[in-house]
């Protein structure tokens, strides 16, 4: 019994650091999606500039942790989960709206031109964001769970980048429509160039991390004394 309790109490506790996890990359990688970046990639002569957002750096956590809680906590934690944090996301939006419209000091510190160039997202890319969000996980969960229903408890690689293909293509295109080409910030021809590379480069990174995906699970289930199944 007391075994038990503690094996409840890790779990618990492990939740609650894997959870805290993800609403930080979620909001952070929301907090900077407005600023679009090059990447270089050059191969031998052959070189191009993908475009895309830097907000899809922080993504790799969020979906190791989302594949992560799946797997442990099943898929109604992380539905909760996915609610909980896009609430968060629009009351950090919510704050730094707030915070555009209080003065800044003359001559000390940031501007307030400076700071609202940086944190001064539209409204457009808001709605875009948080839709985007929470639909590619509410999606994501599903899918996760009907590849394993399927498929049983083999093939964690299959679950993982199968959800995966799906949902961040919609995420993509949600979050570049409403956020970008809606308000006409950004014309057709670069949502062609933006998109693709964006969704390539999410679905090029879930791939990468696949064996951390079982070394992560391995360790989870060693640490939780929970059967290899």
């Amino acid at each position: 019994m007391q075994n038990q309790g503690q094996n409840n109490e890790k779990r618990n506790w492990l939740f609650v650091l894997l959870a805290g996890l993800f609403i930080t990359n979620a909001i952070t990688a929301e907090l900077i999606s407005s600023k679009i970046i090059s990447i270089p990639v050059h191969w031998g002569i052959w070189h191009y500039n993908f475009i895309t957002i830097v907000g899809v750096l922080p993504w790799p956590v969020v979906f190791l942790l989302t594949d992560t809680l799946n797997e442990f906590y099943g898929k109604q934690a992380v539905r909760r989960l996915s609610w909980i944090t896009t609430v968060l996301i629009a009351y950090c939006f919510l704050i730094v709206v707030l915070a555009i419209q209080i003065p800044a000091v003359a001559d000390i510190g940031v501007s307030d031109a400076a700071f609202k160039a940086v944190f001064g997202q539209t409204p457009w890319i808001m709605l875009g964001s948080i839709t985007a969000f929470l639909i590619s996980q509410l999606l994501d969960v599903s899918l996760f769970h009907w590849i394993k229903l399927k498929t049983g408890n083999s093939y964690i690689w299959l679950r993982s980048t199968g959800s995966t293909v799906l949902s961040q293509a919609i995420d993509t295109l949600v979050v570049l429509y409403l956020g970008f080409v809606l308000p006409g910030v950004m014309n057709w021809s670069m949502f062609w160039k933006v998109a693709p590379t964006n969704y390539f480069l999410k679905l090029g990174i879930a791939v990468l991390l696949t064996p951390l995906i079982y070394i992560l699970h391995a360790a989870l289930r060693k640490f939780l004394k929970t059967s290899s199944d």
